[in-house]
């Protein structure tokens, strides 16, 4: 006879130790008529929590939506009629699943579901004094009223979005209790920066890459023992809440808990063994597999006298986006290089300093060309007062305007052993052209007045733009350049000076 089976509740992901509220006198509120306070919601207690049953508190339309959002609902409506221009309604609930910005932390997305299983998204959600407000967007008029049962849900994409928030917002805690415990250095501010794009600590500092090293091994051996992360909450009074730390040079470290937030709790996160600091964001219940990553590399900043610097990490979801990408970057160059992806630097070099030995040269071979084509421009068989060129060449526009200027540079210096006077027009266009193709100008003569009246010209007759001052004039031409036209155009202009 077979055995029967033995089905077991499922297991909650956040320990019920991570939530202790340490406080004879603090409970949580039970009446489904109020608010939970913003510090003992849902998503503060069970960071894990993806769905919750709740109570509607009160809903109104949203008269004066945020910047941020008011974007984001013109972007939305352009792709819609006008007839099914969505609202968005502010809804506050008894408890939520979705955490309100603060804490340097941004806030959760997710939905709401109301009757009959409508589901409406969730853009935002605001720390209005201590209450959650829900930024609902709504196709039709949202009628919920008081007591109204509805459901908070972080689905797959809010749940990505918290899940990279709590790595990040968590590694900072680690990163900033081992810089100040093991090198004293505290953390001025930090920025949970918009993914993957590295987070960092501003610090009063550089760091080394020994120091560097040092602090990315520290929170490995912390990640590999699994330290638990907790938090522990209790009235908040005046004595104590939490203020703006100074450090010995006059510094303030960090900031103060929002004026607004009154009669809420504070909120202590604690990684054992580590470090205790007030926080009200959302924090992994461990630190197994946090995978912190130090970017060995830091930015210096300078304000007035003084200067600080900024460390970058990474955590979570953008550690394997840039591991990603990196891997693939390396591939694609190694695949370009035609080498292993060890040797990938050293050919890189190679190439660079190839490149800078050929520049050279190709310069130097202009500087030679410069001269010859300077002498064939100088010559003048017919005896004329003043010698007008006009000279044209289809060259990379990279280079053309810098081969132009070699040319100009090489005339000017044979001109001081010349009596002769000139004025040259020297045009250069890209190979393949099209309408919106630019071709230099640059217009060169000893003599200045003559400069000045040939660009004037140039810009009235065939609307070249730019200008210049003594013996050089330089301009753009836009379109498809034909000798037969506008290099007719222009020797017809020197023809009349």
């Amino acid at each position: 006879m077979a055995a029967a089976a033995i089905v077991l509740p499922p297991t909650p992901l956040t320990p019920p130790t991570y939530h202790r509220i340490i406080s004879p006198s603090l409970s949580l509120p039970t009446n489904e008529a109020l608010p939970v306070p913003v510090g003992l919601l849902a998503c503060q207690r069970d960071p894990l929590l993806r769905e919750l049953s709740t109570s509607v508190i009160s809903c109104t339309l949203q008269n004066n939506p945020s910047q941020a959002e008011g974007a984001k609902s013109k972007k939305k409506a352009s792709s819609t009629t006008a007839g099914t221009k969505e609202k968005t309604y502010e809804v506050i609930l008894h408890d939520t699943v979705l955490f309100p910005e603060g804490g340097g932390q941004p806030s959760d997305t997710g939905v709401l579901r109301i009757e009959q299983g409508v589901e409406l998204e969730v853009v935002e959600v605001r720390r209005v004094g201590g209450h959650a407000v829900h930024h609902v967007r709504a196709k039709d008029e949202l009628l919920l009223a008081p007591g109204d049962k509805v459901t908070t849900i972080l689905d797959e994409k809010g749940f990505s979005r918290r899940l990279d928030h709590m790595c990040m917002h968590t590694s900072q805690h680690l990163l900033s209790a081992l810089l100040e415990t093991h090198l004293e250095l505290p953390t001025l501010s930090w920025a949970l920066t918009t993914y993957p794009t590295p987070s960092y600590v501003e610090l009063p500092r550089a760091l080394t890459l020994e120091e560097i090293a040092r602090i990315q091994s520290l929170a490995h051996t912390l990640a590999y023992e699994g330290r638990a992360v907790h938090v522990e909450v209790e009235p908040l009074a005046e004595d104590n809440r939490p203020g703006v730390a100074t450090v010995a040079s006059g510094r303030t470290v960090g900031k103060a808990l929002p004026q607004d937030y009154t009669g809420g709790v504070k909120r202590t996160v604690v990684i054992d063994g580590v470090d205790r600091n007030p926080c009200c964001g959302t924090h992994l219940p461990s630190l197994s597999n946090l995978q912190l990553f130090l970017l060995p590399q830091t930015e210096s900043l300078t304000r007035g006298a003084t200067s600080t610097a900024r460390l970058f990490f990474l955590c979570g979801p953008r550690l394997h986006v840039h591991l990603n990408s990196s891997h693939n970057l390396l591939t694609k160059t190694a695949g370009i290089m035609s080498c292993g992806a060890p040797d990938v630097p050293e050919r890189v070099n190679q190439a660079v300093d190839e490149r800078r030995r050929l520049d050279k040269r190709a310069e130097e071979l202009e500087a030679e060309l410069a001269k010859i084509v300077s002498a064939q421009l100088l010559v003048d068989p017919s005896n004329e007062t003043v010698i007008k060129r006009h000279y044209h060449r289809n060259d990379e526009p990279s280079r053309a305007l810098g081969f132009l200027q070699c040319i100009a540079s090489s005339c000017l210096s044979s001109a001081e052993v010349s009596e002769k006077k000139y004025c040259f027009v020297l045009t250069s266009s890209p190979v393949s052209q099209t309408s919106t193709s630019v071709t230099s100008v640059l217009i060169v003569s000893p003599d200045e007045k003559l400069v000045k009246m040939v660009g004037d010209l140039l810009k009235s007759e065939m609307s070249v733009r730019g200008g210049g001052k003594g013996t050089r004039w330089s301009g753009k031409w836009v379109g498809v350049w034909k000798d037969a036209k506008e290099g007719k155009l222009v020797e017809e202009i020197l023809s009349r000076v």
